[in-house]
């Protein structure tokens, strides 16, 4: 596993967390409880800070990264994911803050600046500009982003049930050693 220290900031792990092997945490970065990074993720906390929520799962592929602190941009844009979030098999995350009990789905890129609120899913393929606002309790889709349809009940139910299915997952990664 590489986990790596930038600048005298080493990555922070709450209780429980998975980190695949072939994942790269670098800097900056804290996983809360629970947490699990899949194979070949890269979180880049060099130029900004990354949060990540607890029972949070970001998986195969995935990029997150951040933006730097200028004169123009005085707190730059770190990368704020709350808790409870499902980040599909290779997304792009980029200074941007997320609620809790989200859905990413698979390739989708979300952009510096943008604010996601809890409870919504993000479609596969998905591009989402800079400086968005996606209300809670919506489906977004297309490139660029679409707001499609509100969520149906057994969706904001499944946003939760998809981070206890990975947190029961990561518990069995975590039990063979």
């Amino acid at each position: 596993m590489s986990i790596r220290t930038y600048k005298g900031n080493a990555p922070k792990r709450g209780a429980n967390t998975y980190i695949d092997p072939s994942a790269v945490v670098a800097g900056d970065v804290t996983l809360g409880d629970d947490a699990s990074i899949w194979p070949l993720v890269a979180a880049r906390g060099d130029v900004n800070r990354i949060q990540i929520g607890a029972r949070t799962n970001v998986q195969d592929g995935t990029v997150l990264h951040v933006t730097r602190r200028s004169s123009q941009l005085p707190d730059g844009y770190p990368l704020i994911i709350g808790e409870d979030v499902t980040i599909g098999h290779h997304c792009m995350l980029h200074g941007c803050v997320l609620g809790n009990r989200i859905l990413v789905g698979m390739g989708a890129i979300i952009m510096d600046g943008v604010v996601i609120e809890d409870d919504v899913f993000i479609g596969a393929g998905t591009l989402v500009p800079p400086n968005k606002r996606l209300e809670s309790g919506f489906l977004y889709v297309g490139n660029p982003m679409q707001k499609k349809r509100p969520l149906k009940d057994s969706e904001i139910a499944f946003l939760k049930q998809s981070a206890v299915n990975y947190v029961e997952l990561k518990n069995d990664y975590l039990a063979e050693g």
